[in-house]
């Protein structure tokens, strides 16, 4: 009998908690005002306005005359890159450099976590995370003028192997490059948020995980796993939707007139055709084409993780 009037009193509080907080925001809407409307006017300022940008897809378009002023020429943009006889060789670059970026990128910074969690010794494991947290503070410009040093014929590579070969301008190697430079750069700063996933892990499930004899595959596999299996889905998700958003910075800096057969990717063009050869309106539509083959991707992927989760995704 106690256990319907507790739940009674219970909904009751609460009701009362939201009245009262509404009654509160209604009295003071003056400060959360002050305090939401910079951020609301500059989401819709720097997010929302620069949509209408889209628009220029659809124009041959003159800066002088504007968007509206422009030609209307309707979907005739995307019709000339997509019957482009290079179309496939950029989308081919892109999707390759982007789903091995992601076979081989994803992994490192789960295992780098589990690695790091292995260490007992706080003040060695906070060292260790500091030299693999900074190479992601160096410049995407800087870091690929280091490749580039280290990879020429006189460079660091070639004096240990004993060879003179120019990497940079082999085009079977770019993608090694780019996807291992990718890696040693961002696998230390991507594992910090699975190593705070892992500190939510029940230490005494792990304990006697080891008094049972588990070992570590068993341990990480039965305590560890299922501490960050949600986070693990949720960023491979986003990483699936970003999957055509290679990084154009860094691909364009590692570019060589040599190398260009598989460093040419799809923002590399769009920069090259908009901002070099002044094609806006075809390059807007080249971009827009890339925008929703990445909408798609993470909607599908989405649907397909609720599946595979009983019905969890983001």
């Amino acid at each position: 009998m106690s256990k319907p009037s507790t739940n009674v009193t219970a909904r009751k509080s609460g009701s009362a908690w939201i009245r009262s907080t509404l009654v509160y925001v209604r009295q003071h809407w003056q400060l959360y005002l002050f305090f939401i409307m910079p951020a609301f006017l500059l989401t819709i300022i720097f997010r929302y306005i620069p949509m209408g940008g889209i628009a220029i897809a659809f124009t041959n378009y003159n800066p002088f005359q504007g968007i509206f002023g422009s030609e209307w020429v309707g979907f005739s943009h995307f019709e000339r890159f997509l019957s482009s006889p290079d179309f496939m060789s950029y989308l081919l670059n892109t999707l390759k450099l982007s789903i091995y970026g992601l076979l081989w990128g994803f992994p490192a910074p789960i295992l780098l976590a589990f690695l790091l969690n292995r260490i007992i010794s706080k003040s060695k494991k906070q060292k260790i995370q500091l030299v693999l947290y900074m190479p992601n503070f160096i410049s995407v410009i800087v870091l690929c003028g280091i490749v580039r040093i280290l990879l020429s014929p006189t460079g660091m590579v070639n004096m240990l192997l004993g060879t003179n070969y120019n990497f940079m301008t082999m085009p079977q190697a770019f993608r090694t490059i780019y996807i291992a430079s990718g890696i040693w750069q961002g696998a230390g700063w991507g594992s910090i948020i699975y190593t705070a996933a892992l500190s939510n892990a029940s230490k005494e499930l792990k304990e006697a995980a080891v008094i049972d004899g588990a070992n570590i595959i068993q341990q990480i596999k039965t305590v560890e796993w299922p501490a960050i299996k949600d986070t693990v889905l949720i960023q491979f998700v986003m990483s699936v939707g970003n999957i055509m958003s290679v990084g154009f910075e860094k691909a364009y800096a590692l570019q060589t007139d040599l190398n260009m057969g598989a460093s040419e990717i799809i923002s590399t063009y769009v920069y090259k055709k908009g901002i070099i050869d002044g094609d806006y309106g075809f390059s807007t539509a080249v971009g827009l084409f890339n925008t929703v083959i990445n909408v798609i991707l993470l909607l599908s992927m989405n649907a397909i993780v609720k599946k595979m989760n009983d019905g969890k995704g983001i």
